[in-house]
C-alpha cells in the first residue's frame, strides 16, 4: 500500500524546526560547556530525529525503533567515553536531552511542530535552570516534602477517583468538587509557604503580612499576639502584619469567587473588591506608622497536613448543607446567621461553599456576595478578640483600632451597596 508522504514544502519547514530547535537546546550545553554534546551535536540529534521518523514513514516503524537504538548506544558510548576523563559528571542530564530532542526531532515531521517547539523550549528552560532549581532542592526540608507529597496524594490520587455528580440533602453535595476545593486551600496556602521561605523573611512588615493572609491571617494573628509579650517587641509593628494579613484576605476570598463560580464572580467581586481596597488603606495607614520601630516577621511552618484537609472538606460539606436548609427554611436571616457562624475562624468554607451554590443556581449572587462580607466580618471579629486574649497591650490598641475601622467599612458596604 503507497504511503502518501507531506508535501515537500511541509518537509522542508520540517526539518528546519527540528534543525533549529536542536540549535536552540544546544546552544545551552555549548555555553556551559558541557564535553559529550554541544550546539553541533544537538542539531544533527534533531535532524537524526526527523528523517528516522521520515524514513519509519516509509518503510515502517522498525526503522524508528532501530533508529532510536542505535543512538541510544552512541549516547552511552560517549558517557563511557567521558567517565575516563579527569572529573567526569556523574549526571546524565545531557544525555537524556539528547534523547528527548532525538525523539522531538521525530514529532516535527509528525505534524506535531507546535508540540515539538514546547518540549524543546521546556528543555532549554530546565537545563537553564540548573542552579534555582537545585537551590530550591537544599532550600526544602523534610516536613516540606511531606506536605508536598500529601497534596500530590489529595490532588492526583484521591480527587479523580471521586464522584464528579450533585447528591444528599438538597443535592448540593459533589464528592468531587468538595475534595477539589480542599485540594485548592492546601495548594494555597502550600505555595504561599513556599514562596516566603524561598524569597526570605527579610522583606519586612508587609511581605509577612501578605503570605500570613494567604496563609492563615488567624493564626497569623494569634501567633503574632503571642509574639508581642517578648521582651523588645515592636506592638505596632507586629500589629500592622495582623492587619495586613487581614486585609489580604479578601485578595485570597476574591481568587476562590472567581474559581468556584466563573459565570457569576462579575457580579460578586465588586464589594468584595471595595472591602479589600477599603481594608488595604487602613493596612497602608498602619505600616508606614510602624516603620520607623523596627521590623518583625511571623515565622511559619507548613500550614497543610492531611488531618486538617479533611477536616476542612466535611467543614465545607456541612456548610454547604446548613447554608442551603437555612435558605429553604429561615429565609435570608437564617443565611446571615450561618455565613456569620462558619466565618468566625475560616473564611474559605463559607466562600468557598457560597460560591458553589450560586454557581449550581441554588443562591442568588447579590445574596452570596453579602453572606461572604458577613462571615469576613465574623472574621474580624474573632481576630479581635485572639488580639484581646493573647497580646500586649501595645498590640492590641492598633490592632483593635485598624480592625474597628475595617468592621465600619463593611457594614457601611454591606448597608449602602446597591
Amino acid at each position: 500500500m503507497p504511503v502518501t508522504l507531506p508535501e515537500t514544502s511541509d518537509l522542508l519547514q520540517s526539518f528546519g524546526a527540528a534543525l533549529g530547535l536542536g540549535l536552540l537546546v544546544g546552544l545551552q550545553r555549548e555555553w556551559v560547556q558541557n564535553r559529550i554534546a554541544g550546539i553541533r551535536t544537538f542539531a544533527l540529534v534533531s535532524v537524526f530525529g526527523a528523517l528516522s521518523g521520515l524514513l519509519g514513514m516509509i518503510y515502517g516503524g522498525w526503522v524508528v525503533a532501530a533508529a532510536f537504538l542505535a543512538f541510544a548506544c552512541l549516547v552511552v558510548l560517549g558517557h563511557l567515553a567521558e567517565m575516563k576523563q579527569s572529573e567526569p559528571d556523574s549526571g546524565l542530564t545531557t544525555e537524556m536531552a539528547m534523547l528527548v530532542m532525538f525523539a522531538t526531532g521525530i514529532l516535527t515531521v509528525s505534524g506535531q511542530r507546535l508540540l515539538a517547539v514546547i518540549i524543546a523550549g521546556s528543555v532549554l528552560v530546565l537545563l537553564q535552570s540548573k542552579k534555582p532549581l537545585h537551590g530550591m532542592v537544599r532550600r526544602i526540608g523534610e516536613d516540606d516534602l511531606r506536605e508536598i507529597a500529601r497534596l500530590v496524594l489529595a490532588g492526583l490520587v484521591i480527587l479523580p477517583a471521586l464522584p464528579n455528580r450533585e447528591m444528599g440533602y438538597l443535592g448540593v453535595l459533589n464528592p468531587f468538587a468538595i475534595w477539589l476545593m480542599v485540594v485548592l486551600i492546601v495548594g494555597l496556602s502550600l505555595s504561599a509557604y513556599l514562596a516566603q521561605k524561598f524569597l526570605g523573611s527579610s522583606k519586612g512588615a508587609a511581605l509577612a503580612g501578605l503570605f500570613g493572609g494567604l496563609i492563615s491571617s488567624t493564626a497569623t494573628t494569634a501567633s503574632l499576639a503571642r509574639r508581642s509579650h517578648d521582651a523588645g517587641a515592636c506592638g505596632l509593628c507586629l500589629a500592622a502584619i495582623a492587619i495586613i494579613a487581614s486585609a489580604v484576605v479578601f485578595l485570597r476570598v476574591m481568587v476562590e469567587v472567581m474559581i468556584a463560580a466563573p459565570q457569576q464572580w462579575t457580579r460578586m467581586l465588586p464589594p468584595l473588591l471595595a472591602m479589600m481596597f477599603a481594608f488595604g488603606l487602613i493596612a497602608a495607614l498602619t505600616h508606614r506608622l510602624s516603620e520607623k520601630r523596627g521590623r518583625h516577621t511571623a515565622d511559619q511552618a507548613p500550614p497543610s497536613e492531611l488531618k486538617n484537609a479533611v477536616m476542612f472538606g466535611l467543614l465545607y460539606a456541612v456548610v454547604l448543607v446548613i447554608v442551603a436548609a437555612a435558605r429553604q427554611h429561615f429565609g435570608h436571616s437564617g443565611l446571615y446567621a450561618a455565613a456569620a457562624i462558619s466565618g468566625l475562624t475560616d473564611m474559605d468554607a463559607i466562600t468557598l461553599s457560597t460560591s458553589r451554590l450560586v454557581n449550581t443556581g441554588h443562591l442568588e449572587a447579590d445574596i452570596a456576595w453579602r453572606m461572604i462580607l458577613v462571615g469576613g466580618l465574623a472574621n474580624v471579629l474573632f481576630k479581635m478578640g485572639l488580639a484581646s486574649a493573647l497580646g500586649a497591650r501595645a498590640f492590641i490598641r492598633p490592632v483593635l483600632t485598624g480592625m474597628v475601622a475595617a468592621l465600619a467599612c463593611g457594614a457601611l458596604i454591606l448597608l449602602l451597596w446597591p
